[in-house]
């Protein structure tokens, strides 16, 4: 436990607060007032019953002090995480917070911060970003006993509005298709048709096409990190899937003999793998245009493809599955809205339980009158 001290100085008085730390380290700390050494004395012993006590030595490290210790740590990040986390640290967490003792960064300055970014020009969802990845750095802090609590716990986070998603219609896929490098259109019906999205599109390999069974394996995925591409396992367990193949697909596949005979399916003019900026600039986007469907995305022809599965009747559990998603939640968060005549099921039971509802009671009574 604790103990309080009082000493005379030649200013007057002071009080000192001795204890033990949970490794039985001498520990003291000094206060001009006798109530304030009071309730430091109250705290510290709360603290150490708690197993909440931490050594106050360790909160005065700088928040880039411990980036650097902890964030070579992390494990369980793609390459394309990593160096999005550590351009966010570098442009927007170790310019404000960098020389910041961790012990000193509490609710208000984090709060301040997020207020301070929101006023700029960034998007919210890069400040969001911005503000998650700080709060995954200080909870690393917390675990390591440099502090108590997460000063970012509760700070609240801009909206992030979703962007308005583009669907094509089967007449608009025929004429992107046609509009575009004739080297990259059967990409486009892969696309539309199986939901891939763009770096499952470049990392495909002939031997994942499997025409007599018709489906596509997606076992790999293109990823590109400062301009260093390579393939590697997708993200999640769901990403790893066999996705049904159409007809149309196949076709296309097969429209052009050398698309499934060399290396890569979709390769880059000069051989290797695409790269998405060159491609969007290079051949995606005067094809938009030529096809008057300006602003589409490459992405978007992933929502196209949930779109037309939707439309064919497939059910959100069987959608999930062909997308990669780990639940179907994601697919009614996102997809919902296009589910056909939803409302008017949900309507016809609710008046079918109140039908029946009015039924019974009746019957009842009619039980309980006969003799």
């Amino acid at each position: 436990m604790a103990s309080l001290h009082k000493r005379e100085t030649v200013d007057g008085h002071r009080y000192d607060v001795r204890y033990r730390d949970p490794a039985g380290k001498p520990r003291k700390r000094t206060f001009q007032t006798l109530a304030a050494a009071r309730s430091f004395q109250r705290t510290v012993e709360t603290d150490m019953v708690r197993g909440d006590w931490t050594d106050p030595s360790k909160g005065k490290v700088t928040f880039a002090e411990w980036w650097g210790t902890w964030w070579p740590t992390t494990q369980g990040l793609r390459p394309t995480s990593r160096a999005r986390d550590e351009s966010y640290a570098k442009n927007h967490l170790l310019p404000h917070f960098g020389t910041t003792p961790l012990a000193a960064i509490d609710h208000t300055a984090v709060a301040t911060w997020i207020a301070q970014l929101s006023a700029t020009d960034l998007a919210p969802a890069t400040v969001v970003k911005a503000g998650q990845i700080l709060g995954k750095t200080l909870t690393a802090a917390v675990h390591a006993g440099m502090l108590r609590t997460n000063p970012t716990d509760h700070v609240k986070l801009p909206r992030v509005e979703r962007r308005e998603m583009m669907f094509l219609n089967p007449s608009q896929v025929a004429e992107l298709a046609e509009a575009i490098d004739p080297r990259y259109r059967a990409l486009v019906y892969t696309g539309a048709y199986c939901g891939l999205r763009f770096g499952e599109l470049a990392g495909l390999t002939p031997a994942r096409v499997d025409l007599l069974h018709r489906r596509i394996e997606v076992l790999e995925i293109l990823t590109d990190v400062n301009g260093h591409q390579s393939l590697g396992p997708p993200k999640t367990a769901a990403g790893r899937r066999a996705v049904p193949l159409p007809r149309v697909v196949s076709e296309a596949l097969t429209a052009d003999p050398g698309t499934l005979a060399g290396p890569i399916v979709f390769p880059a003019p000069q051989g290797g793998y695409l790269r998405a900026s060159l491609f969007r600039r290079r051949f995606w986007q005067p094809a938009t245009e030529r096809a008057g469907v300006e602003g589409l995305r490459p992405h978007d022809l992933r929502h196209t493809a949930v779109a037309f599965w939707i439309a064919a009747g497939a059910s959100p559990s069987e959608i999930a599955r062909r997308a990669g998603h780990a639940s179907v939640v994601t697919v009614l968060d996102r997809y919902g809205h296009l589910l056909p005549g939803h409302e008017d099921k949900v309507n016809d039971a609710l008046d079918a339980m109140a039908d029946a509802a009015r039924i019974r009671p009746t019957a009842t009574v009619r039980a309980m009158d006969a003799p």
